[in-house]
C-alpha cells in the first residue's frame, strides 16, 4: 500500500508511532499477509443513509439541478453527475462550458461521501472542496463566486429559503455547504451484496459468490475495500505492468503533489454501482466491464485471468448495483 492508506490502518499506524518498539515483531518473526476473512471484515453493508440536514439537503438539490452555477447558465452539476445515470453521464469525456473537453472520465457523485478524498487524483479533501472545484474551473462550469452569488440572490425564493436556513443567509459558504448536505444523502444500499453481507441466503447468484471468492483470493480485496469497495486509498495504474492504452499518458497525482513518486497515482475508485458507470478508468479507455476486469488482472495484479474468472468477477460487481430513493440505479 505504497501510497496510501485504508482506513482501518489508522489505528496500527498511531501506534507504531507512539510505541514503535512495541509495534515491531520480533526478529526473525515471519510476517504473514492478512487472510481474505480479515479484508472481509472492512466490507460491510452501506448505511440506508449518512446524517444530514434535511431541508438543506433539498435545497442543495434545487443548487445541484441549477445550471446558473455556471458562467453561462448552461450546465448543472447534474449534467456530469446525472442522478439518473448512477452520477455519471455515460461518456468518456465531459463537456464542459463553451464545448470544452475534461481531461478525465466523470467519477460517479453517488456514494462520494464516503471516500477519503475527490477526484481521481485526490486534490480535494472533502465533499466541500469536490463541490467548489467545478464550478470555478474553466473547463467545468467556469463561473466566479459573484457571478453565481449574484444570480442566485435575484431568486426571491433562494433568498428566503437561505434566510430560513442559515443566519447569514445566501453565502458562498452556505451554498457549498448546501451542496454538501444533498451529496451525504447519495448513499445507495440495499444491493445483491449487501443483503449477502447480511446473511440473506441466495442474495447473490452461484456466479456472483465465485466472483466475490475470487475478487478475495486473487487481491483485488487488496485496494479495493472497506465500506465502499475503494475510494479510501491511491495507487499506481500500473504496478505489474506498464499502463496500457495511454492510461500513462495522465501524470495523476504528481500533477498535485510534483513529487515523482506520485507519477501515474490514482484515487482507487470504490466500486459500489461500478456496472452502471462505464465507460472505465480515469481515460474512459476500457469500454465494457470485462475489459476493465481483464485489465486490472494484468497492469495491477500481473495475472491473466481466464474468461470464466471475468465472467465471475463482473457478475459480482453487478451485485453491487444499489438503490437510490428505494429504486435501483
Amino acid at each position: 500500500m505504497r501510497y496510501g492508506l485504508p482506513i482501518l490502518g489508522l489505528t496500527a499506524l498511531l501506534f507504531s508511532i507512539l510505541w514503535p518498539e512495541q509495534a515491531k515483531p520480533p526478529a526473525g518473526t515471519e510476517v504473514k499477509t492478512p487472510s481474505p476473512a480479515l479484508y472481509e471484515s472492512a466490507i460491510r453493508p452501506l448505511p440506508a443513509t449518512l446524517p444530514h440536514h434535511p431541508e438543506r439537503a433539498a435545497l442543495g438539490e434545487r443548487l445541484f439541478l441549477d445550471k446558473r452555477l455556471s458562467r453561462d447558465n448552461s450546465i448543472a452539476c447534474d449534467d456530469c453527475h446525472r442522478l439518473t445515470h448512477a452520477g455519471t453521464d455515460g461518456l468518456t469525456m465531459s463537456v464542459g462550458v463553451g464545448g470544452a473537453m475534461e481531461k478525465r472520465n466523470t467519477p460517479s457523485v453517488f456514494n462520494a461521501a464516503l471516500n477519503v478524498l475527490q477526484f481521481w487524483d485526490g486534490r480535494a479533501r472533502d465533499l466541500r472542496q469536490q463541490a467548489e472545484m467545478p464550478i470555478l474551473d474553466k473547463n467545468e462550469m467556469g463561473s466566479t463566486w459573484p457571478q453565481v452569488l449574484d444570480k442566485l440572490k435575484a431568486d426571491e425564493r433562494y433568498r428566503d429559503d437561505f434566510l430560513k436556513l442559515y443566519p447569514d443567509g445566501l453565502t458562498r459558504e452556505n451554498v457549498l455547504d448546501a451542496l454538501v448536505e444533498f451529496e451525504r444523502t447519495l448513499i445507495t444500499p440495499d444491493a445483491p451484496f449487501d443483503r449477502y453481507l447480511r446473511g440473506e441466503t441466495g442474495a447473490l447468484t452461484p456466479q456472483a459468490e465465485r466472483g466475490w471468492k475470487l475478487f478475495q483470493d486473487r487481491g483485488c480485496i487488496a485496494c479495493h475495500q472497506g465500506i465502499n469497495i475503494g475510494g479510501n486509498l491511491l495507487q499506481r495504474i500500473g504496478v505489474m505492468q506498464e499502463p496500457l492504452n495511454g492510461l500513462g499518458a495522465d501524470p495523476g497525482r504528481f500533477a498535485v503533489t510534483g513529487a515523482e513518486a506520485d507519477r501515474h497515482v490514482f484515487k482507487v475508485p470504490g466500486l459500489r454501482n461500478v456496472a452502471r458507470t462505464g465507460p472505465w478508468f480515469h481515460d474512459g479507455s476500457a469500454r465494457t466491464l470485462e475489459d476493465a476486469v481483464q485489465f486490472m488482472g494484468r497492469a495491477q495484479l500481473g495475472i491473466e485471468l481466464s474468461p470464466e474468472e471475468v465472467r465471475a468477477l463482473t457478475a459480482f460487481m453487478h451485485s453491487l448495483t444499489g438503490q437510490w430513493r428505494g429504486k435501483p440505479l
